[in-house]
């Protein structure tokens, strides 16, 4: 069956001759420079944030209102030397553990107020210093200076308003699965993907120095080590943040509780590890996503990936023709995700035979395998949308093949 072109695509944009763009659109289009950002609403003619945007955060001032200021040195990590001074007394060891003061605090929603901008590439990251995420932006970016933040929504804003140029945030996992947190707030924020980290991750198991691990009594742990810790027959305390376990564990000084997270958290907050490897999967991998303020020029030297996400409207084998518009160019598709539409969540059809059903409404993210400089990547998402109510490109980006 031939395929009809639907279009050219321009800057992040598609020009077609149909009338749910709109004529007017195209000298905007023309002038948007190399933006591969496509948003392109087909009930209405305009861009939207397809209705799951999260309300804006209050303190939080607009990029234009934000003043630069130098640049504060947050790549310091406090040598082990220093957390286990005086360990040998044995008194002192019956008090909680000071940790080293120049560890960097993560940002709050209430940091977000001030810019700051230098020569040195700032990469933002979730969780504490010694965080997975943290080595994953550290293997991006070597020399960075990785900046911990509180929540994913905090590394989103300090891109946007300048305290960072980058942030480094996990989307999916073999074992856990997506990140949906991070799918939702890509669709509520303006920045592009530009790269992608993949990394194995090891679980350690880690105590305070001369604590055996029979003396455990109880681990704070992430959810990815119930089975090995159910062996251990100890009380398993549920933590996201491996970093902020660690740290707990150290600063509070709590003989009967270990703590699961990297060597590096070890290392940092002083810690002794008494088992590595301890996940319940011994190929645990995290793939990460790198997100800047502006996007990457695609190229064809080298393998490339788009990542987009589109709604659809309700009605037999429409989700098939979709995703055969990929096929039909033998494009490969590797990730597919749907998302509630949160301000829209159910649709409602009225049947005069079979009365009114009410579906749920959902978003579709698609990672492929291929550059939006191919020609082949920009037919297909023409002729997509043939099919999408809204469509928008989150990134072309080269592949991590690292491992």
């Amino acid at each position: 069956m031939a395929v009809k072109a639907m279009g050219t695509w321009v800057g992040g944009f598609c020009r077609t001759g149909r009338g749910d763009l709109g004529s007017r659109r195209s000298d905007a289009v023309a002038a948007a420079g190399p933006n591969w950002r496509l948003e392109v609403s087909r009930a209405e003619g305009r861009s939207e944030c397809a209705g799951v945007c999260a309300k804006p955060v209050e303190g939080v001032k607009p990029v234009e209102d934000v003043k630069p200021v130098e640049d504060e040195d947050l790549s310091s990590a406090p040598p082990s030397s220093e957390v286990n001074e005086g360990a040998g007394n044995r008194g002192a060891e019956q008090q909680p553990r000071k940790l080293n003061r120049d560890l960097p605090k993560p940002l709050s929603l209430t940091d977000l107020t001030v810019s700051s901008h230098g020569s040195n590439v700032r990469v933002a990251y979730q969780g504490s210093p010694g965080a997975f995420s943290e080595a994953a932006a550290l293997k991006a970016y070597p020399q960075c200076v990785a900046v911990p933040c509180e929540q994913f929504e905090v590394a989103f804003k300090a891109v946007e308003l300048w305290l960072v140029d980058k942030a480094v945030l996990p989307i999916e996992n073999s074992v856990g699965g997506s990140i949906h947190r991070n799918y939702d707030l890509l669709l509520c924020h303006r920045l592009h993907i530009v790269g992608e980290v993949q990394m194995a991750v090891n679980h350690c198991l880690m105590a305070l120095p001369g604590v055996k691990k029979e003396e455990l009594k109880r681990v704070l742990s992430h959810p990815q080590c119930e089975i090995a810790l159910g062996k251990l027959g100890v009380i398993r305390e549920s933590i996201d943040d491996t970093a902020l376990a660690a740290q707990l564990v150290a600063s509070n000084g709590l003989k009967d509780a270990g703590a699961i997270a990297s060597a590096r958290a070890a290392e940092i907050y002083g810690l002794r590890i008494v088992e590595e490897m301890i996940q319940d999967t011994s190929d645990n991998i995290t793939r990460f996503l790198i997100l800047a303020r502006e996007p990457i020029i695609p190229r064809t030297d080298r393998p490339f990936k788009t990542s987009v996400v589109f709604t659809l409207e309700e009605g037999p084998g429409v989700l098939f023709k979709a995703l055969a518009v990929f096929a039909l160019r033998s494009i490969n598709l590797t990730k597919i995700e749907s998302r509630p539409q949160r301000k829209r969540p159910l649709r409602v059809v009225d049947d005069s035979n079979y009365g009114t059903a009410k579906y749920f409404d959902y978003l579709f993210y698609i990672d492929f395998e291929a550059s939006m400089a191919e020609p082949r990547a920009q037919n297909a998402l023409s002729h997509l949308q043939e099919f999408a109510t809204f469509l928008r490109v989150l990134g072309c980006y080269p592949m991590d093949t690292s491992l």
